[in-house]
């Protein structure tokens, strides 16, 4: 779990493409706080700022406290909007919460101990099914990642979610089914092999 980011942010007093214009000449992306049954708060935030969070792995991930004169709020980002062409950031959305809110994030995946894995080792490939899960947890304990370890995992193996440790409090969105990560999958060698012996079973039955 990683702590929470503060970032500075000033008042926005009026709304709409005016505004919003203006605010961006000035080197500020304009923003929006809502959520927790409490009123939107409209903010500015310096695009400097912004752009070195945005350059971080995980920004829709990382819990912000964002200070807005003397008030603090605690939030996750939950839509960006980006120039198609320069990728500069043009508004940020963020969502209120609290310790007692449930929300759906998407963590990233990360394999460890790649040689350890009989499969790999014998030229097998790592196929990722999911470079993210999606999961429900608190916004105190969303975990950077998700870490699977490889050690002893096989061609042919499939790598589910239950084989997956999570951190307490951290549970799939998918509950209907035990779905699947990744998979080991044959070498491209070992399956000649495989395909030029099934050839051959069949040419002797055929004698």
């Amino acid at each position: 779990m990683a702590e929470a980011i503060t970032i500075a942010a000033t008042a926005r007093d009026r709304a709409g493409k005016g505004a919003a214009r203006e605010a961006r000449r000035q080197g500020l992306v304009p923003g929006v706080i809502y959520g927790d049954k409490q009123s939107p708060v409209m903010i500015n935030l310096n695009a400097k700022e912004l752009e070195r969070q945005l350059r971080r792995p995980g920004f829709f991930n990382h819990l912000f406290e964002v200070k807005v004169g003397k008030d603090t709020h605690r939030v996750l980002a939950r839509e960006l909007q980006q120039d198609p062409v320069t990728d500069r950031a043009l508004h940020v959305d963020f969502l209120r919460v609290s310790k007692n809110s449930r929300i759906e994030v998407a963590v990233p995946v990360h394999f460890i101990n790649e040689t350890k894995s009989p499969g790999l080792k014998r030229g097998g490939v790592l196929n990722i099914v999911r470079h993210e899960v999606e999961v429900f947890c608190s916004p105190e304990a969303i975990p950077e990642e998700l870490v699977i370890d490889l050690t002893g995992w096989d061609v042919g193996d499939s790598i589910h979610i239950s084989a997956v440790t999570l951190p307490d409090g951290v549970v799939p969105t998918i509950t209907d089914r035990d779905f699947t990560v990744a998979t080991i999958a044959a070498p491209s060698a070992l399956k000649s092999e495989e395909n030029a012996a099934g050839d051959e079973a069949e040419e002797e039955e055929e004698d």
